[in-house]
């Protein structure tokens, strides 16, 4: 079964609640679209083109799944609906209440209009590349996908707090949450 690698991220409240407990409350809900193989730790980054916004809290999560790239997609697309995401209106990179992104699935190479794996700008962002590396390191799949490999022979140093940009959370919730989740590896 394949392993998608999903990017999380929240800067502003939404019915969930606020950021940590919304990407909290997505997290345990990825699991009914796969069985979670693992979870990241939680980071505080500061935000990428839009910067007159709220810092946001990232994560990413490996989830083995049958859904094929584009029901995937749509899933995740509908997840962020319910959590109060409208990607028809507000600011190109503004404030969101959850983001989505599927980064890696498995070693699968996808261009297409509105589908692009591995996720075109994931190496650009640190918020992106410190928690997949992480995950990936821990050993959140049997065999990592080539381009993550690639990521981490890449940025082998990259960690977080070299800088306020990125700075991992110390999270009861998002623990809590983790460990509660019976497939989930405990990473974070």
């Amino acid at each position: 079964m394949p392993v998608a690698f999903i990017g999380m991220g929240s800067n502003v409240p939404g019915p969930a609640g606020d950021p940590e407990a919304t990407l909290s409350v997505a997290a345990d809900r990825l699991s009914s679209l796969g069985s979670v193989v693992g979870r990241s730790s939680l980071y505080s980054t500061e935000p990428v083109g839009f910067a007159d916004q709220p810092r946001f809290l990232n994560a990413v999560i490996a989830i083995e799944t049958e859904l094929e790239p584009h029901a995937l997609l749509q899933a995740l697309l509908r997840m962020e609906q319910e959590f109060g995401r409208d990607r028809s209106s507000g600011i190109r990179n503004g404030p969101r209440t959850l983001d989505l992104d599927i980064l890696v699935y498995g070693d699968e190479q996808i261009s297409e209009r509105g589908l692009e794996i591995p996720h075109p700008r994931m190496a650009e962002r640190d918020f992106v590349v410190i928690p997949l590396v992480e995950l990936a390191s821990k050993g959140a799949t049997a065999e990592a996908p080539e381009i993550i490999r690639r990521l981490i022979r890449t940025f082998p140093g990259k960690s977080p707090g070299q800088c306020n940009a990125i700075v991992r959370v110390q999270s009861a919730l998002w623990r809590a949450h983790s460990f509660r989740n019976a497939d989930d590896s405990g990473v974070g």
